[in-house]
């Protein structure tokens, strides 16, 4: 048996942090919201073994890679005699604030729990996806969604309206620790207001969302690599809604009036930027990719 599972990518359309967790996370609150770039694994049942193998030749394919834990963690907690053969097809930009590896995780979750007809609930999907990563839960879930805790506490809200998206990624990393580190230093000045937004989301009122992004690491950030303030600035001057940064950087996104103008800041960013970029749109609860 073989199937495909797609793993939707996020974007933050805000991001606090409250403080540090006696776990030593930081205590979030967040809006997350699914965008339709996506990845895409093949799977298939074998007699016991993992293998992965993904079309970026550098990318770790074994038990540092979160697609391949998330097949483990399966395998072992339900004591499988069978393994899996995956094919990991990555289109999401690696340590891009994307979530790209989780959402790889998510989906194989997802594809073992149909693979091997395990008939698992949402609930205990995300139960498993937070031992691996805070990420996965939303991942799993998808659409629009507030998310607390270090991540992993989800309430859905309704869909945001159907917007299109720009993604600029530049030709950096930015580590997840190193973000949150800078952060407990520095300290914010603006803090989202995720109760409004959540209202405006409500509404369906797409201009009022825009104007409510805020993410506090977004200043740690471009205090190292002024690139992101300058893709803001770019997205800004060509017709975006609203440019912020995405989780922890160092992806900028755009949201855009329509397709034809997302195109625009698309081609206009390709033309004078070496970022790799995309246009994409967010998705609804009900839609996977």
């Amino acid at each position: 048996m073989v199937i495909t599972v797609d793993g939707n990518a996020k974007i933050n359309l805000t991001l606090d942090i409250l403080g540090t967790r006696p776990d030593g996370y930081h205590e979030v609150a967040m809006v997350m919201q699914a965008i339709s770039l996506h990845d895409t694994i093949e799977m298939e049942k074998t007699d016991g073994d993992i293998t992965l193998s993904i079309n970026v030749p550098w990318l770790r394919a074994d038990e540092k890679n979160l697609a391949w834990r998330a097949a483990k963690l399966i395998k072992d907690e339900y004591g499988l005699q069978g393994g899996v053969a995956m094919k990991l097809v990555k289109r999401i930009p690696v340590a891009a604030g994307l979530a790209g590896g989780s959402t790889d995780a998510a989906a194989v979750l997802r594809g073992m729990n149909e693979l091997y007809a395990l008939n698992l609930s949402d609930e205990t999907l995300c139960e498993l996806g937070a031992r691996l990563g805070s990420d996965i839960p939303f991942c799993l879930m998808g659409g629009t969604m507030l998310s607390t805790g270090r991540g992993e506490v989800l309430k859905r809200l309704p869909d945001m309206p159907a917007t299109w998206v720009v993604l600029a990624k530049p030709r950096i990393s930015v580590s997840t620790a190193w973000a949150y580190t800078n952060y407990d230093e520095h300290g914010a000045e603006k803090h989202p207001d995720n109760e409004r937004i959540q209202q405006e989301i409500a509404r369906g009122d797409r201009k009022a969302v825009a104007g409510l992004l805020c993410n506090v690491l977004e200043s740690v950030t471009i205090n190292k690599y002024d690139v992101i303030s300058e893709y803001k600035q770019m997205m800004m001057e060509q017709g975006a809604l609203a440019s912020m940064m995405s989780g922890s950087g160092p992806t900028v996104f755009g949201l855009a009036e329509s397709k034809a103008s997302a195109e625009k800041i698309a081609a206009f960013l390709r033309e004078n930027t070496d970022a790799n970029v995309f246009v994409t749109r967010t998705v609804g609860m009900t839609k996977k990719s």
